[in-house]
């Protein structure tokens, strides 16, 4: 049977990327996915390297506090978007709704459980979202990236099943050629600098004030400075006689990733699963304002695994992140092979089937 699965991921590259692996083991089982996304500059440009899949828009709808003058207008775009994710799902005759998490994925749920649709939401982080906290009340299965989310989410039926990576993701790749594409060496330790998909000024901040310290290291650096951040981080470069390749953002991440030796980096929970498909030892600086700390849980999660150092932004500095660095960019040493090996022992590779196989047996 052919399955038509609308999947709502819009929003950020956390709930976007893994939407798009789903879509892409959908397709290539031959069953017929409709991605869901926002409106948001990251979701235009995201969708760009992936043609061959079918999508909508959405306005991106975050939920303000209950008693924000903005309330109003959140409730009046939510309802919009609610009516046209029902004509979404009827027109296109789905079988089975996913959400990824975001209130982009709140009204695609919604309406799907009103239409007699099976409803799935996937959670990829140690501490559940806000909106799937709120979409699990519309889902029949709640899908899991991590055994540690469980216990939020008493009552349903859960199944724990990895964070799904893309295709691109779980390919070999020749280091040197790897390292061509950003014009840099393969003579050379390559640090990577990645900060998600919105970027991270206090990483950013922390990396420049390093650079000299950084070149006396003899490393190379890939630094995705996030598009708000690119003209101020490139500008400080300029000054420092430093291999790099500096960009606001990267469609080739399976590039930079087999290019780097270590990585520094958000601890979101897809550039977790990318990491450690590629057995990177990485320093996790969580992301201090997130909901909830779900990066700081998150990280722990890898940290205590020995699979990565965390640092919270507020202990970063020159000094502190040198040191870390200096303990690992020896690859012959104990530290890095074991940080590197127990990295990938996190992976789940087939995360993406594991997840669609519980959509079409339980579509069905």
């Amino acid at each position: 049977m052919n399955a038509r699965v609308v999947i709502a991921c819009g929003g950020t590259g956390g709930h976007l990327f893994p939407g798009i692996a789903i879509a892409e083991c959908l397709l290539d089982r031959g069953h017929d996915p409709l991605l869901v996304i926002s409106e948001k500059e990251i979701d235009a440009i995201a969708i760009r390297s992936h043609e061959h899949l079918k999508y909508v828009s959405l306005p991106s709808i975050g939920m303000p506090k209950v008693y924000s003058p903005r309330m109003l207008n959140f409730v009046f775009r939510y309802i919009k978007s609610y009516f046209y994710c029902k004509n979404v799902i009827k027109e296109f005759e789905a079988d089975a709704v996913l959400g990824m998490g975001g209130f982009t994925s709140l009204p695609a749920l919604m309406a799907g459980q009103g239409m007699g649709v099976k409803t799935f939401i996937h959670e990829s982080n140690a501490y559940p979202g806000k909106a799937n906290r709120v979409a699990a009340r519309w889902a029949d299965i709640v899908l899991l990236g991590m055994e540690a989310c469980r216990q939020h989410f008493p009552g349903k039926n859960v199944k724990v099943v990895g964070t799904p990576l893309r295709g691109v993701m779980r390919k070999s790749y020749d280091r040197n050629q790897a390292i061509e594409h950003f014009n840099l060496s393969s003579e050379k330790k390559t640090l990577l600098i990645l900060g998600g998909s919105q970027g991270a000024y206090g990483i950013n901040s922390v990396i420049t004030d390093s650079l000299t310290d950084l070149k006396d290291l003899g490393v190379q650096i890939i630094h995705l400075t996030g598009p708000a951040d690119y003209d101020r981080v490139s500008s400080l470069y300029e000054g420092v006689d430093i291999d790099s390749h500096i960009a606001p953002f990267c469609d080739s991440m399976q590039l930079a990733y087999a290019s780097c030796d270590i990585a520094i980096a958000r601890s979101g929970a897809s550039s977790l699963a990318e990491l450690s498909a590629f057995g990177i030892p990485s320093i996790l600086v969580p992301y201090p304002y997130a909901t909830d700390d779900h990066q700081t849980l998150n990280a722990v999660v890898y940290s205590d695994a020995g699979a990565s150092l965390m640092r919270q932004e507020s202990e970063m500095s020159s000094s502190a992140l040198i040191s870390s660095l200096s303990q690992l960019l020896d690859s012959n040493n104990e530290v890095y092979k074991q940080m590197s090996s127990a990295m990938r022992k996190m992976a789940v590779i087939d995360a993406a089937e594991n997840i669609c196989e519980q959509i079409l047996v339980n579509s069905k």
